[in-house]
């Protein structure tokens, strides 16, 4: 009996729970005009962040190889690189379980000499993940914290490359 027990505990936090009826039940985010005053992140160290007025992009990141895509290509540029293009990059790790969130994605994270802003909560996320595959990133326009405009990218080198320095 505590074998069973045993497997269904370690199947659950290595799985983690289904969160498509939260996102099935929201509206996305991605509106041209919304403001995004109200969206408060940690950053990996867990130091409260919130988009600055200046802000002309952000890269919103939904799975794990696009996340690896993302910081591989950050962490070749200088360290002020993401400030000098006043962009801001946000990973959603809402989807991993507990268990891998706490002992490889934020030690992993917090490695990184660039911030990255970290959405945890699945409730959070749903508005933003809402009809967002997993192996796209969203790259959002922003002026005076208002959406100006988004594009869902397949992260490629040059895809990367663009989202940062030329996509306004």
């Amino acid at each position: 009996m505590k074998s069973i027990f045993a497997i269904v505990l370690l199947s659950v936090l290595l799985t983690g729970c289904s969160d498509k009826a939260v996102e099935e039940n929201v509206e996305s985010k991605f509106v041209i005009g919304m403001s995004l005053e109200g969206l408060n992140l940690n950053d990996q160290f867990g130091d409260p962040r919130v988009i600055s007025e200046d802000t002309k992009r952000i890269v919103f990141a939904f799975g794990k190889d696009t996340s690896h895509a993302i910081n591989d290509y950050l962490i070749t540029q200088t360290k002020s690189y993401l400030e000098d293009y006043k962009v801001v990059f946000i990973a959603d790790v809402s989807s991993a379980p507990a268990l891998i969130k706490t002992i490889f994605i934020m030690p992993g994270l917090k490695k990184l000499e660039h911030k990255v802003l970290v959405i945890e909560d699945s409730v959070v996320a749903a508005p933003y993940r809402k009809g967002v595959s997993e192996d796209m990133v969203v790259v959002v326009s922003v002026k005076d914290r208002k959406i100006t405009g988004f594009k869902k990218v397949v992260p490629t080198p040059e895809s990367i490359k663009e989202m940062f320095e030329k996509w306004v």
